[in-house]
C-alpha cells in the first residue's frame, strides 16, 4: 500500500513581512487576497490581473530574476509552466517557501484552504491532491466556526 504524503500545518507570523504572487489569474488574485488578510506586504507580479485587491501592490510586468528577493514567501500561480518553475526554483535557491500552483511535487509548502473564526484559523490541504474533499470539509469548518462551535 503506497503511503499518501501528509504536511506538517505550519502557522507563521505574515504581518508587514513582503509576500511575492507571481501570477494575475484567479487563483493568483485569490492567494493574494488570502495573504494580505494575514498582513502580509502583497507584490502580485503579472503583465495583467484579473481583480485589484486593496493593499496588494502590482508589478505590470512578467516575472524577473530577483523579483523574490525579501520575501518570506512566494507563490508561482501563472498559466505558463516555464514560469511557474523558475519561480519554484528561485525561491529553493533562497530559501523561501513556495507554493507552485501547477505542480504539487515542486512546492515547499501547500496554500490551504483557510478557514477563519473568531481568534481561530484552520487550513485545510489533501493528502492526494482532491480539492472537492478539500472545499467540502472547508466549507464544514468555516459553518462550525461561523456558529461559534469552534
Amino acid at each position: 500500500m503506497e503511503q499518501k504524503e501528509i504536511r506538517f500545518p505550519l502557522f507563521i507570523d505574515l504581518n508587514g513581512r513582503k509576500a511575492v504572487v507571481v501570477g494575475g489569474g484567479a487563483i493568483a488574485c485569490r492567494r493574494a487576497g488570502v495573504l494580505r488578510t494575514f498582513g502580509a506586504q502583497v507584490t502580485l507580479i503579472a503583465p495583467e490581473w484579473k481583480e485589484h485587491i486593496e493593499g496588494v501592490s502590482w508589478l505590470q510586468r512578467p516575472y524577473q530574476s530577483g523579483d523574490l528577493d525579501g520575501a518570506v514567501l512566494a507563490v508561482a500561480a501563472t498559466d505558463d509552466r516555464a514560469v511557474n518553475r523558475q519561480v519554484g526554483e528561485d525561491a529553493c535557491a533562497l530559501g523561501i517557501p513556495v507554493s507552485v500552483a501547477d505542480r504539487r511535487e515542486e512546492c515547499t509548502f501547500l496554500f490551504p484552504a483557510v478557514c477563519l473564526g473568531e481568534e481561530l484559523v484552520a487550513g485545510v490541504v489533501s493528502a492526494n491532491n482532491d480539492h472537492k474533499a478539500v472545499a467540502r470539509a472547508a466549507a464544514a469548518i468555516r459553518e462550525t466556526l461561523k456558529e461559534g462551535k469552534g
